[in-house]
C-alpha cells in the first residue's frame, strides 16, 4: 500500500490542525483505506460516536478513492450515508472507499464503508464528487505533504 500526501489544515488528515482527525490515508491504487479510533470528545450520545464524525471520514475517503483513480481533486456534490451499527469511542475503525465511475472527468462517483475491528458494518456511503477547477486545485495542491508521484494531475 501507498500512503496517500495529507495537509496542513485538513480537519480529517491535517497534521496542523489540533482539533483534527489526524488520519493516514494509503492505496493499492484502486481501494483507498484508513484506520481511526475514535476519541471521547467524538461521542454524540452516551457512548456512541457521533453520525457527523463518521459521515466526514467517508466523504474524505471518498475523495481520495475518486482521485487515486482521476488524479483529480474534487468536492463533494451528493452523498448518501447508511448508518448500520453504532461506533464506540476506543475501538479501532477501519474505512476504505473505492471510484465507481468516471462520468467524462465531469462527475465522479465512489463507496464507501466504515468497519469495526469484529469487521461489523458501522457505516456505509456513496457519493457523488465535482472535480475542482484548475486554480483551486492549484492552490489546494502547495498544502500537500508527502507525496505520490502518481497524483500529478496530467
Amino acid at each position: 500500500m501507498l500512503t496517500l500526501p495529507h495537509t496542513q489544515s485538513c480537519f480529517v488528515c491535517g497534521e496542523a490542525n489540533p482539533l483534527g482527525l489526524g488520519l493516514k490515508f494509503e492505496t493499492d491504487g484502486h481501494v483507498v483505506r484508513a484506520r481511526f479510533t475514535p476519541r471521547p470528545e467524538h461521542i454524540g450520545f452516551k457512548d456512541t460516536i457521533h453520525g457527523g464524525i463518521l459521515a466526514t471520514l467517508l466523504d474524505e475517503i471518498m475523495v481520495w478513492a475518486c482521485g487515486v483513480r482521476t488524479k483529480r481533486f474534487a468536492y463533494c456534490a451528493e452523498m448518501t450515508v447508511r448508518f448500520s451499527s453504532p461506533a464506540r469511542p476506543g475501538r479501532e475503525l477501519t474505512a476504505t472507499a473505492e471510484m465507481l465511475a468516471d462520468r467524462r472527468g465531469r462527475l465522479f462517483e465512489a463507496r464507501a464503508e466504515v468497519r469495526d475491528a469484529d469487521d461489523l458494518l458501522i457505516a456505509a456511503s456513496t457519493g457523488k464528487y465535482l472535480p475542482m477547477d484548475a486554480e483551486t486545485e492549484a492552490a489546494m495542491r502547495t498544502e500537500l505533504i508527502g507525496s505520490f508521484d502518481g497524483f500529478a494531475r496530467g
